[in-house]
């Protein structure tokens, strides 16, 4: 069968690290996320700790999580971070006007969301105020969140309840400027940017990575703005550059933003064309990551893909401003592909945040609001399937033969995706198979080191439209895999028709 599918792997090549930190999480004041997901408030009858909701806390652990952004999103450029100190019952109110128009008690604030990253054992990726912000406001939260000394800004933490300053790996300099966080140009943002990192200083021995807000989706032009800037190092702010990431959006959805398609109820032509845009994602990176290394070649500056994942109507009966929807096969199976591209440009991608962990678009927990009952969404096992990708190596796959395609709003669309990676004498691979229908069969031709035991798991329903429930929590949960049999280059492996497959190799 020579003219068989093989994908070639070789297994003693391994290239650059796949950051732990391209699967980390977004958590925004948005609908259920933080209030009723994350928060239920020391008085709840849910099992909590100081508030924070221990299932919620026991699930994302499971999966390793290693980073949550927050307080946003659209809301970070509306929120003044002294607001949300002090005596929960004294803050003053404010009004979310990006999320449902709602009143904001600022109950959950910055102790509560650095006690539930220590919760969690992620780091914190705290979001800056641009848009409505001044630059003092983001250099003194920085100093209080950071600060160890008897500074003003340390002086206040303690009076609060926090003696020792947190550790503060990510700081995010404003959201969305071309959009909700203040409607800028590129080159407005950029001076700006240029200015506040200035003023977000290291302080005690701890330095702070400063994220500069990047692109919406293919707008190249902004990715360069930044880099003819965040390229240059020595600058009096920082010796590594006025920023050590760039960052860009994209999300995927089945039809336009008025109506972006139904999370449940879709066809099998709306499947084909969401994976299509779902797998648009690597021209995406590929267009960022190519602008980036023409300032900088070594990439010593971050690509951060710090919203992604999809977005539907919201569900039937809920809040249009808290954007609820379910999660199904399909949306899985985006995440499993949106991985591959991530594995690929490890080079270049230093950190990725799905939108929202939560309650929120495409997360991984939905909370019940009347029964209290918490459901692990399809896209939470692809998480916790890819775990043993985390700081691995990755691993180049090249392909002989066709890859099986469809034809999709009148071009093809490969639906197979594969990647892989190695890692404490083990290989992980990932494949995808997006068909609808149809099984595809491959071999895999391992090269370099000898394989000595196989593990396989497997993610598929009956339908795709299947998705877990408070009454069917396991509609959509991962089983043994059978699918992978020897053969002379190393395995054969038919993968099912829209499933989510991935083999554990133990290496000698």
């Amino acid at each position: 069968m020579s003219d068989q599918l093989t994908a070639v792997i070789d297994l003693d090549l391994p290239g650059a690290t796949i950051s732990r930190h391209v699967y980390g999480h977004f958590a925004e004041h948005l609908g259920r996320c933080i209030y009723g997901g994350f928060w239920v408030g020391e008085d709840s009858p849910i099992p909590n700790v100081r508030g924070i909701r221990s299932d919620v806390v026991d699930a994302l652990r499971a999966i390793s999580i290693p980073n949550l952004r927050w307080p946003g999103g659209c809301f970070a450029d509306d929120y003044h971070w002294r607001d949300g100190i002090g005596p929960r019952d004294q803050r003053p109110r404010m009004v979310n006007s990006h999320w449902g128009d709602v009143v904001e008690d600022n109950s959950f604030g910055t102790h509560e969301f650095m006690d539930l990253c220590e919760l969690l054992g992620a780091e914190p990726y705290v979001n800056g105020n641009v848009g409505s912000g001044t630059v003092r406001e983001m250099s003194e939260w920085v100093e209080y969140l950071t600060r160890g000394d008897d500074s003003p800004m340390s002086s206040l933490r303690r009076a609060n309840g926090r003696d020792e300053p947190w550790k503060v790996p990510f700081f995010g300099i404003g959201n969305e400027p071309w959009g909700c966080g203040g409607n800028m140009s590129a080159e407005h943002y950029t001076d700006l940017a240029r200015q506040y990192a200035t003023y977000i200083r290291n302080h005690g021995g701890h330095t702070v990575d400063k994220i500069a807000a990047g692109a919406n989706a293919d707008d190249y032009a902004w990715t360069e703005a930044l880099m003819k800037v965040s390229a240059k190092l020595g600058c009096g702010c920082d010796p590594r550059g006025f920023f050590q990431h760039v960052s860009m959006h994209y999300y995927t959805m089945s039809g336009d933003w008025a109506d972006k398609g139904a999370a449940t109820s879709f066809t099998t032509d709306e499947w084909y064309l969401t994976m299509k845009r779902a797998r648009r994602i690597e021209e995406l990176v590929r267009g960022h990551a190519n602008v980036m290394d023409a300032y900088d070649p070594d990439a010593r500056i971050g690509l951060v893909v710090d919203e992604w994942g999809t977005w539907w109507n919201v569900e039937e009966g809920t809040n249009p401003g808290f954007l609820y929807q379910q999660n199904t096969l399909r949306d899985a199976l985006v995440a499993s592909t949106h991985f591959d591209t991530f594995h690929r440009y490890a080079r270049r991608i230093s950190m990725a945040n799905i939108a929202q962990t939560v309650n929120v678009l495409q997360a991984m927990i939905l909370t019940d609001p009347d029964s209290g009952a918490l459901v692990l969404t399809p896209t939470y096992h692809v998480f916790e399937m890819n775990t043993g990708h985390h700081d691995a190596g990755s691993l180049d796959v090249r392909f002989k033969g066709d890859l099986p395609t469809r034809t999709v709003d009148g071009s093809a669309l490969a639906t197979l995706s594969v990647s892989a990676s190695t890692k404490d004498g083990t290989a992980l691979v990932s494949l995808s198979n997006m068909d609808a229908e149809t099984p595809t069969t491959l071999v895999l031709d391992l090269r370099g080191r000898e394989v000595t035991d196989v593990a396989g798991r497997v993610l598929t329903a009956g339908t795709l439209h299947a998705h877990n429930t408070p009454d069917q929590p396991d509609a959509v949960a991962p089983t043994a895999f059978e699918g992978a049999r020897p053969h002379a280059r190393g395995l054969e492996v038919e993968v099912p028709a829209h499933s989510y497959v991935t083999l554990t190799l133990t290496l000698a």
